[in-house]
Order: structure tokens, then sequence, then C-alpha cells
């Protein structure tokens, strides 16, 4: 097992800490502090096992299939917990995880059809974007503006959402063509 899979298990062995000081203690300014650098540490783990593995030519199969896998269980497990802390719509979430399921679909489709498809940019925007949004949401600072910037970077996350959405169908658009 090489660096960068074992810094994708290790994000995803951090989710449940993450999950269970969040939920325990969502009153506790100091527990909350406490999730949100579990939260940023799973977070840098995802930047930086792409980096080594494509650095040092370490890209398994495995990681291809758990990176992408632990970045959606990090991400969708925190937008359900602030759910939870009624901080974020339930509604926002219900968008972002259907993105991602139609996302995986799309691929699935792809590979059937042997068709690799690559995240773009605006993927990776996104995946920022929602990052930020929970780091300031799970931090949850009393004062107001820090309340309007986590609203902010919801509107942005949500918008880059439905954008890499449309983009990413779009471009992969004949994946869904029949083939004779």
């Amino acid at each position: 097992m090489n660096l960068p899979n074992k810094l994708t298990i290790f994000r995803v062995i951090l989710i449940p800490f993450f999950v269970a000081v969040l939920l325990i203690w969502p009153e506790d300014a100091t527990m909350r502090l406490v999730a949100d650098a579990i939260f940023i540490v799973a977070s840098l783990t995802d930047m930086l096992d792409g980096k080594i593995a494509r650095k040092y030519n370490l890209v398994t199969n495995f990681g291809k299939f758990m990176d992408p896998l632990a970045d959606k269980l990090l991400v969708c497990s925190a937008m359900i917990c602030l759910i939870a802390t009624n901080q974020l719509p339930a509604w926002v979430v219900i968008i972002i995880i259907s993105r991602e399921f139609i996302i995986s679909g799309f691929r699935l489709i792809a590979s059937d059809n042997n068709v690799v498809i690559a995240a773009n940019y605006w993927g990776k925007f996104k995946t920022v974007f929602q990052m930020l949004m929970i780091i300031v949401m799970v931090a949850n600072f009393a004062f107001p503006w820090w309340q309007m910037f986590g609203v902010i970077l919801m509107w942005i996350a949500l918008a880059l959402t439905v954008i890499s959405l449309v983009i990413y169908i779009y471009d992969n658009r004949g994946v869904l063509k029949e083939q004779k």
C-alpha cells in the first residue's frame, strides 16, 4: 500500500471522528473547532494524496476508486451533519448529493463504453468551495459577518455544483449515445 492510498484510507477513518465530535457536542465551541480541525486535516489529505500519486507515479486502481469516494463521503457526511445542526438547508444538500450520484452514474456508463472521464476544473472548484463552506459553518463563530460568509459560500458552492454538472454532461454528452 503506497502513501497516497494510506492518506485516502486515513481520510475515511477521520470521517466518523469528525461526525461524532460535531454531533455529540454541537453547541460546544471548542469541540466544534476540534471537528473543524479534523475536517481540515482530512481535506488536506485529499489534496496531498493526489499530488503525491501524480508526482511519483503512484496512481493505482485502488486510488482511482477510493480517492473520489473518500472525498464524497467526507463532504456529504459533513453537509448532513450541518443539516442536523440546522446550519444548512436539506434542499441544498439534496442538490449537491444528487449531482454526485448523476456524475457517478455518468462515469459508470462511460466505463462500460471503455471511456475514462477525468475530473475537470469546475469540479475541483466545486469541491474547494464546498469544503470552505463546511469549514466556515462548522466553526460557527457568532459574528454576523461570519454567518453571512457561510451563506455566501453556500450559494457559491451550490452554483458551482450545478455549473460543473452541466459542463460535465455537455462535455461528455457522447457517452450517452447508444452504441451499435
